[in-house]
């Protein structure tokens, strides 16, 4: 399985979120969108993905595009730790709120759309950060709003049973984190990955192979960390 990815991009980490939570190894194929004019309009790529965007995972010869589409695929394809609640309803709910961030807060910031705003309608670097800072403070405002009359609000957009976290709330991290940017504040135009890790969002980055490309392992369980741990300590060796 590859996955077709830029470190900056949030719709890619959506994905990797997704791989992570259901275990599933997957190899990390890196496009630098800016290096270059962009390698998402490679030949190589465009064969790929004639859209030239990215995430794009390629899975038993199919290739799969476009982020939530490619996270209900992963949660059908391995059904175990399900990233949607079981009733219909809850599962809309969480739809909801994914697709707000996807569809509504991401598009008008993605980068094609400020390289036009600042290559074709000659707007200012200024001006630039003024369009992303509003339009994620406004959908993000939107979605809070969605989440406290749901009667779902509380530590996370969404609970289950073990206090886990749905596929809402991490498109909402993503986006917020994306400006540093909390509930009622203001935000940076940065990305603070650091804050993406402690979160427990994303993982670190796995080491680099061969042509740049990266290995990603599941991550064992805790269940299985405490067994292995259980077996050193009974073999007489420290855990």
């Amino acid at each position: 399985m590859k996955l077709y990815s830029y470190f900056r991009s949030s719709a890619t980490f959506r994905v990797r979120i997704a791989l992570n939570l259901k275990g599933v190894p997957y190899e990390v194929v890196p496009l630098h969108l800016l290096k270059g004019g962009g390698e998402q309009f490679s030949e190589a790529y465009i064969q790929t993905n004639p859209a030239s965007l990215i995430p794009a995972l390629e899975d038993d010869g199919q290739v799969l595009t476009q982020s939530l589409a490619i996270i209900e695929y992963l949660d059908e394809r391995y059904p175990e730790a399900p990233l949607l609640p079981a009733d219909p309803a809850s599962r809309a709910y969480v739809r909801a709120i994914a697709l707000a961030i996807a569809c509504d807060i991401h598009p008008l910031n993605n980068l094609r759309v400020l390289r036009y705003l600042v290559r074709d309608l000659k707007l200012p670097d200024e001006k630039k950060d003024a369009w992303v800072r509003h339009w994620i403070e406004l959908g993000l405002g939107q979605v809070e709003r969605l989440v406290a009359s749901s009667g779902h609000s509380g530590r996370y957009a969404v609970r289950r049973p073990g206090d886990d976290r749905r596929s809402g709330d991490r498109a909402a991290d993503l986006q917020r984190q994306a400006l540093r940017l909390r509930p009622g504040q203001g935000s940076h135009l940065e990305c603070d990955h650091r804050s993406l890790h402690a979160s427990g969002c994303v993982r670190p980055r796995p080491a680099v192979g061969s042509a740049g490309r990266r290995i990603v392992k599941p991550r064992r369980s805790t269940a299985d960390e405490n067994a292995a741990r259980g077996r050193a300590v009974g073999a007489g060796r420290p855990a």
